[in-house]
């Protein structure tokens, strides 16, 4: 037979311990009632115990903390044997906002039931606060960087994650408009639903409005049954319009409306739909040059930039290239099953003054395909793609820094090897692999008539 005492004197070492660490500690149900709550999680969020033992977890916090993110909200975890950590922003019971650092976990039984949720998490505010102020922080939310433009990014997407406003990106190609977007919806109430990005200038104009609201049976010609659009898919997500600056100005009146009331019409319906969207959207153009030349409706200008960020060039933060550098060669290596080379302080060098016209997305790719190239341990200049040390303002810097260092053949010439890395790096497609070697397609193609070895080489793909 239990002893009563002895389980009450267990149950108050639980609770002992629990209080005593520097996790906050939430158990619930499977219904969703609260059972457990300790000493760190009541100073985290502003809720006493008394407050929330024994009521529904939704009831007590909702959205963020109990929102989009839950995992749990039908009684059944989403990975019922495993774990899922993510960050979070929260709303305290006082306004406040906080940063945390959430993991979540299923309690399963020794015969497999599902008993409930255990949720630990850490107050990160002021650390991460701490790292902006000081401008070391080198990435958040998967973005890399610690130029001070890019601390300020850091704080804007923190800011705006809290809250449903239309968020506006701008910056140009290769910025990384769109993982920024996506930083915001990760982190943000939205967060488990889908992101859902649609290129308006990839969309012909004929369908841009099917696409985006969908179509009802017999809309149109070929409309052979009812179809969602990209609205309804991102229903409790995030919906990113990039390229928004394309959108056709009939378009543009429907979204307008979409923003003000919150609800459309497929193309073809009379139905009402109305979804749970957050929406953010981004160009390389400027809005407000598009609207005095007549192409974006005023209107919809300000309803869509109610929170605008702008991405600064790669030329303009210089500083945060041996950073990403880094950060590309990390994640080869974990791609390839071969050791990467290293990156040349003379190669450094000569991306340092390149001007990178295709921002952070050039990086990238000069690093897989100098990756590829390399024949060392090393990655050196005449590693590099032509365009980079080829470049009018880099040559007589680096044959002035590095005299003893190889330079890159004149533009124009090709080598067997550049070109196999190119098509490799391209996967074939020549038009492009012309464009990482700097020449021309005629004369890619000429070199490939020349050298059967290479045109068989090519041909695999």
């Amino acid at each position: 037979m239990t002893d009563p005492t002895h389980t009450m004197l267990d149950h108050a070492n639980l609770d002992l311990v629990l209080d005593n660490l520097k996790l906050g500690i939430i158990a619930h149900t499977p219904g969703r009632i609260i059972t457990v709550f300790n000493r760190e999680a009541e100073r985290i969020t502003g809720y006493l115990k008394e407050e929330v033992i024994g009521k529904d977890c939704h009831t007590v916090f909702q959205a963020p903390f109990c929102g989009g993110k839950c995992s749990f909200c039908d009684g059944n975890p989403l990975f019922p044997f495993g774990t899922k950590e993510y960050p979070l922003n929260i709303i305290t019971k006082d306004g406040s906002a906080r940063q945390l650092e959430m993991t979540v976990s299923a309690i399963i039984s020794n015969d497999d039931v599902f008993k409930g949720v255990l949720a630990s998490f850490r107050d990160v505010t002021e650390s991460f606060n701490l790292s902006l102020k000081a401008e070391n922080l080198s990435n958040f939310a998967g973005i890399i960087g610690k130029d001070k433009a890019m601390q300020d990014i850091f704080r804007q997407i923190r800011d705006v994650a809290m809250y449903n406003y239309p968020v506006h990106i701008s910056g140009d190609t290769g910025t990384g408009k769109e993982r920024v977007a996506y930083a915001i919806h990760d982190i943000s109430s939205y967060g488990t639903g889908a992101f859902v990005p649609v290129n308006c200038g990839a969309i012909p104009e004929g369908i841009v409005e099917s696409e985006l609201f969908g179509h009802v049976k017999g809309a149109f010609s070929g409309a052979i049954k009812e179809r969602k659009g990209r609205f309804e898919l991102a229903d409790k997500g995030t919906l990113l319009l990039d390229e928004v600056a394309e959108l056709p100005l009939k378009t543009q009146v429907k979204l307008l409306r979409f923003l003000q009331e919150g609800s459309f019409e497929k193309v073809g319906g009379e139905k009402k739909v109305t979804v749970d969207v957050r929406i953010i959207s981004s160009t390389n153009k400027n809005l407000k040059e598009e609207v005095k030349a007549g192409r974006f409706r005023e209107d919809l200008f300000y309803r869509l930039n109610v929170i605008p960020i702008h991405l600064p060039p790669l030329r303009e933060r210089k500083s945060d290239i041996p950073l990403l550098a880094l950060h590309f060669l990390k994640e080869a290596e974990q791609e390839s099953p071969n050791t990467v080379p290293g990156l040349a302080r003379e190669s450094l060098a000569v991306m340092l003054d390149y001007h990178w016209p295709g921002n952070v997305r050039e990086l990238k790719n000069v690093i897989q395909f100098s990756v590829v190239r390399s024949r060392g341990n090393k990655i050196l200049p005449s590693d590099l793609p032509r365009e980079i040390a080829q470049d009018k303002d880099i040559r007589p810097l680096v044959a002035e820094k590095y005299p003893s260092q190889e330079v890159m053949p004149a533009r124009g010439k090709l080598d067997i090897e550049s070109v196999k890395a190119a098509i490799k790096q391209t996967g074939g497609n020549k038009s492009k692999a012309a464009r990482v070697l700097g020449v021309g397609r005629a004369t890619l193609y000429r070199f490939l008539a020349r050298n059967k070895e290479i045109k068989k080489y090519v041909d695999q793909f």
